[in-house]
């Protein structure tokens, strides 16, 4: 096991985050009395610039509604978020021709990812079909593990 260099959060800065995409498909014949339930799926992906200290995180996530007897409604979105991480050359390792990174950056980077997009996702869902959805709270060693 690699012995990574200790993880000090003020040396993580966003420096930036973009909405690549995003869209809320309803019928207008929906009716928000008629959903039950939500569903939705995340997908997580995380790299890296050595020489920059910069980590790119992408996260993506769909989501529909569940309801009786009728269309459901869909928001799909895509975002990106740049991090400057000052010691980022203490928690990436090469080993066996691999870099790997320390489960500390990653664990912290998947949650101010997730996080961060729970609440853009509140916000932008206000006065939709999708308004009662909140992304719930996870294990960010799960967003990892996908």
């Amino acid at each position: 096991m690699k012995d990574f260099g200790k993880l000090i959060p003020e040396k993580i800065k966003m420096l930036h985050f973009s909405i690549l995409s995003g869209a809320i498909d309803c019928p207008e014949e929906h009716d928000n009395n008629k959903v039950t339930n939500f569903k939705f799926d995340v997908d997580f992906e995380m790299g890296h610039n050595l020489q920059e200290k910069l980590v790119k995180t992408n996260f993506r996530i769909s989501v529909e509604t569940e309801s009786t007897d009728q269309k459901e409604a869909v928001g799909k979105f895509h975002f990106i978020y740049w991090f400057s991480v000052d010691n980022l050359n203490e928690l990436i390792a090469k080993e066996d021709g691999q870099e790997l990174v320390s489960s500390g950056l990653g664990n912290a980077l998947g949650s101010i990812t997730y996080s961060t997009s729970r609440g853009i996702l509140m916000t932008r869902f206000q006065g939709t079909a999708l308004s009662n959805f909140i992304l719930p709270v996870v294990d960010p060693n799960d967003l990892l593990a996908k």
